[in-house]
């Protein structure tokens, strides 16, 4: 069974719909108990950081994703569920993350400019993943295929050998996935980002 956390904060649905139409058990849950029982676990997110991880807490998740996690059953963060995985967050203040990867989340400077253009923040559309390291998730998926990303912030990883691929925007190659052990997550969509998205959703499914 897939569980895809429900904290109120996430494509939640579009998720769980991906995985079925993959042939995967996936349920959607706001019930902590149901993290105990999972043999995968998803952690959506859209919004501001401050919010995913207070409403994280506010809903109990926090302590039995982090057993999960110590178990070694597989994670998969997406967005900002794999912002909320690294030690801290710069969006608007300074807040904690789980700590589960060193690092922190920046922001995209300002002004960027490419072949003459301002470049807008947020980072929004398809952009091509440049592949680092060996993961699970990137079986079948060739180097620089494009998928779907919305973000004004990224991860900066302290550890290189935790970035599975990253992404160029601008003067800025950020983390655009990473591998920790039993922990997978990205920073673009794979439910928005087509087949090479619906390959990375099978890709966990069979880990």
């Amino acid at each position: 069974m897939i569980t895809i956390i429900d904290y109120e904060m996430g494509n939640l649905r579009s998720v769980e719909k991906a995985f079925e139409s993959l042939g995967f058990a996936a349920r959607v849950s706001a019930d902590p108990a149901d993290i105990a029982s999972a043999d995968k676990l998803v952690l959506p997110g859209v919004g501001a950081f401050a919010d995913c991880i207070a409403n994280l807490k506010k809903g109990g998740f926090v302590a039995p994703l982090l057993a999960h996690v110590e178990s070694g059953k597989p994670l998969l963060g997406i967005c900002v569920g794999m912002q909320m995985l690294f030690d801290e967050s710069e969006e608007f203040g300074r807040h904690q993350g789980l700590g589960l990867i060193p690092g922190r989340v920046v922001r995209f400077p300002s002004g960027m400019i490419e072949n003459g253009e301002r470049l807008k923040v947020p980072h929004m559309g398809w952009n091509n993943l440049l592949l680092k390291k060996p993961s699970p998730l990137f079986a079948g998926v060739d180097d620089e295929s494009f998928v779907y990303f919305v973000h004004s912030y990224y991860c900066r990883a302290a550890n290189d050998d935790d970035v599975a691929a990253s992404c160029r925007y601008g003067e800025v190659e950020f983390c655009a996935s990473i591998r920790h052990d039993n922990i997978l997550a990205t920073q673009f969509h794979p439910e928005k980002s087509q087949t090479v998205g619906l390959r990375i959703f099978r890709n966990f499914g069979e880990i």
